[in-house]
């Protein structure tokens, strides 16, 4: 009797599901780190016009740059110094302090073409018209195994001792941890559709709502308009018929006119929901992106939320895996207690913008009327709005008595030994220190720079550009202390 040998399983450091942006970024950053990456998509790798995420927000824009990605995507994209809402409100973006006060027009196709190519050349493996089946946690073990199935070829067997689902909504990952994924949906049929316009358009981007519809038209920059549009006595499902004529119709009512709209390279009907899992990460295995949280498009958060997602996990996998901290459960624990609330407050804030959108009743629009006119007229007010939106004033929580700069983004910094976002390409901590000052040994790798001035504070910046440590006192022993941290 003879028995057909097992073939040994695939082995990755990390197996990533879902070749969006989230898991482009999360891939293409881990395998930098010198790790094994095996990234699985279920649909076949081909080149694609059609995307829903169109809005590339500052601190994005931050995180690209620390990658050497973002001045290439600005090329590419349309930037937009301001924006307005229901027609009267304008948020001026040039006030930002960052090197991109500007909202980016890009589609999600070309965020996803310069991270899979930074992917790839950092030796991810990606494996195109791939699913995932199953995948087993064991007990007392550092291994994940996981199912595969290729749509060309038989099932595969690969272990991991990381798995992280940034697999979309429907996430297999999500489903086949068990975990539920409350919520609601906060508006149906929405309308969608890459078109060429007659007329162009006055502002840059156009919308406005009516109580009963609204609509949303911005243009890509190659001669395609994105145009949305929305009517609430048209709810039909997401598979019911749609065609131009609807969408004209909508944007005449709203806007009042269709800008001689024709030409729809792809059109689609959807609905948006408001929901959030309760945990991002169970054992070994972490979910990101929409995965983990969907909210409504207004805002254009969606694709941001995922890829900050991405950065704040990947070099904490990258840490632990490289034994580069003392306590990987709790550094791993961190993603959670970290971007779970920053998930909840971009499902509020993207849902009160929707709502007011919709407004239907008087009372309703008088609301929005004076919410639109406080955030117009008071500067602190616009500041917060436009701080929240472009995601530049997203801060984690600080320890007890830490300094007051700890768990705040840092500023694109100019030092001695070039800017701040340049320093952090290499994936490190940056320690920076004033003039004169030596760095004691680190249990990780590390940049040190030091002002051009004669400031006094002391700054360690994590991978991801938040501030992990800050003093007004250079102290040896301080220094060794946070390093050791």
């Amino acid at each position: 009797m003879s028995t057909t040998p097992r073939t040994a399983p695939e082995t990755a450091d990390v197996l990533v599901v879902g070749a969006g942006p989230t898991g482009l970024l999360l891939a293409g950053d881990l395998a930098a780190q010198g790790l094994s990456v095996t990234l699985v998509e279920r649909r076949p790798h081909q080149t694609s016009t059609m995307t829903r995420a169109f809005v590339v927000h500052a601190r994005t824009l931050e995180l690209l740059d620390t990658r050497g990605l973002a001045d290439e995507l600005v090329e590419a994209g349309t930037p937009l110094s301001a924006l307005r809402f229901f027609g009267k409100l304008s948020l001026d973006l040039s006030r930002l302090r960052t090197r991109f006060p500007f909202v980016l027009i890009a589609p999600q196709y070309e965020v996803e073409r310069l991270l899979e190519r930074r992917a790839r050349a950092a030796g991810v493996r990606f494996r195109y018209g791939t699913e995932l089946t199953a995948f087993h946690q064991h007990d007392g073990s550092d291994i994940v195994t996981a199912e595969l199935r290729a749509t060309d070829g038989g099932p595969a067997t690969l272990d991991a001792r990381y798995l992280v689902g940034t697999d979309g909504v429907r996430s297999r990952v999500r489903q086949g941890l068990g975990l539920p994924f409350p919520g609601r949906s906060v508006i149906r049929s929405m309308v969608l559709a890459d078109v060429r316009l007659a007329e162009e358009p006055s502002a840059v981007l156009t919308v406005n709502g009516v109580g009963d519809a609204f609509a949303f038209i911005v243009p890509f920059g190659d001669g395609w308009y994105r145009v949305m549009g929305w009517d609430r006595a048209r709810q039909a499902a997401d598979s019911d018929p749609v065609d131009l004529a609807e969408l004209r119709e909508i944007t005449r009512r709203v806007l009042g006119t269709d800008y001689g709209m024709r030409e729809a390279r792809w059109i689609s009907r959807f609905h948006s929901d408001e929901r959030q899992v309760p945990a991002y990460r169970t054992g070994r295995v972490f979910l990101a992106g929409d995965a983990a949280h969907v909210h409504s498009p207004a805002g254009g958060q969606g694709m941001n939320t995922g890829l900050q997602d991405a950065a704040n996990l990947s070099w904490k996998l990258a840490a632990a895996l490289r034994g580069q901290t003392a306590a990987p459960e709790t550094l791993l624990d961190s993603y959670h207690a970290e971007r779970h609330p920053v998930g909840t407050m971009v499902l509020r804030s993207s849902g009160a913008l929707v709502r007011l959108a919709m407004a239907r009743t008087p009372l309703q629009r008088t609301v929005r009327a004076l919410a639109a006119k406080a955030l117009d007229m008071l500067r602190p007010a616009s500041d917060k709005a436009i701080g929240l939106i472009s995601g530049l004033s997203i801060a984690y929580t600080a320890p007890r008595g830490a300094h007051p700069l700890t768990a705040k983004r840092a500023l694109d910094l100019s030092l001695q030994e070039g800017r701040l976002h340049h320093l952090l390409r290499g994936g490190t901590f940056v320690l920076v220190t004033p003039a004169g000052v030596t760095a004691p040994a680190s249990p990780a790798p590390l940049v040190h720079a030091h002002w051009k001035g004669d400031r006094s504070t002391a700054l360690l910046v994590r991978p991801d550009g938040y501030i992990a440590w800050a003093s007004d006192h250079t102290d040896p022993a301080a220094l060794r202390a946070a390093l050791a941290r």
